[in-house]
């Protein structure tokens, strides 16, 4: 099972609208995909919404795929917060993970990617090595959650044909 996290708690980000492309991409790949939003969800306290994340999708996931804003040059607190309160060697421990960052500017969220990648190893989960970068996001998706341009789609697509062979 893979699970995409859509890292942020923002409404109407672009986030989320790119997570929604990635989990059509993989639906069409044949993939059994479930797509985390943290819109709305209270994960900053091992509640009933957490609770319930955790064992309809975080324990139950064999692979993440990660979609994060840079936020101050990293990735938002929200999504830390999910992983820090939830139950570490059930939900992350001995699994996979592909990353995808989204930015206003040039670099694609590099330095959170780096960051994320950091957290996921000490985890103990494997990254996979093709990581994408999506810089000027506005220029990749539009506001209805449409790619724009072919080249993009191609990249997204080579990551998940490589993410499924992960």
């Amino acid at each position: 099972m893979i699970t995409i996290i859509a890292g942020t708690n923002r409404h109407g980000s672009m986030t989320l609208k790119t997570a929604k492309i990635y989990y059509k991409m993989l639906q069409d790949a044949g993939a059994e995909v479930h797509l985390l939003s943290l819109e709305g969800k209270q994960v900053w306290e091992r509640g009933a919404d957490m609770l319930e994340i955790e064992s309809t999708l975080l324990i139950p996931t064999t692979k993440f795929l990660f979609v994060m804003p840079e936020y101050n040059a990293s990735f938002p607190g929200i999504l830390k917060m999910l992983m820090d309160n939830s139950d570490v060697k059930k939900c992350w421990w001995y699994k996979k993970a592909a990353l995808v960052g989204l930015s206003d500017g040039r670099a694609g969220n590099l330095r959170g990617l780096e960051h994320m990648t950091a957290i996921l190893n000490y985890l103990k989960i494997n990254v996979l090595y093709n990581k994408m970068l999506l810089s000027k996001i506005g220029e990749e998706v539009d506001s209805n959650g449409n790619l724009l341009k072919s080249g993009t789609e191609k990249l997204m697509q080579t990551q998940v044909e490589e993410f499924l062979k992960f």
